[in-house]
């Protein structure tokens, strides 16, 4: 799997550090939503030793690459998904978990227009959810 990861952080213009390959090996080997610490926890876990600003660096970088997406949650709080096709999340505000919503399970009727000088990116839909009282 290593030398899987090593050719796809080449593919996306990455140089495969070790440091690199670690979060990558923690982050991308399966669908997952993670936070930095999350992330930070699992690679130093394996008594690897990575720094939590090597960990953020890394998360932007592969971020900016289209390794991973970016979902926040609300301002403190931000998710790293390895999935980056189009989909919308779940945000479990008690146990602070994030899920996918299905492909397709979300449907816009109808977008606001874009100022004209600007072009559509994307739509992130995050629903807040909690156990019923």
């Amino acid at each position: 799997m290593h030398d899987a990861m090593k050719s796809r952080l080449l593919a996306r213009g990455i140089s495969p550090t070790p440091q690199r390959l670690a979060v990558a090996d923690v982050l991308l080997s399966k669908p997952q939503h993670l936070t930095a610490e999350q992330v930070h926890a699992r690679v130093n876990a394996d008594a690897r030793k990575v720094s939590v600003a090597t960990v953020y660096n890394t998360l932007k970088l592969f971020s900016e690459h289209g390794l991973l997406r970016e979902v926040v949650v609300d301002p403190g709080r931000v998710f790293y998904d390895s999935t980056t096709d189009d989909h919308h999340h779940f945000y479990d505000i008690t146990t602070g978990e994030l899920s996918d919503i299905p492909p397709g399970a979300v449907n816009f009727a109808r977008l606001p227009g874009v100022p004209a000088d600007r072009e559509l990116e994307g739509v992130d839909v995050v629903i807040r959810v909690r156990p019923k009282a």
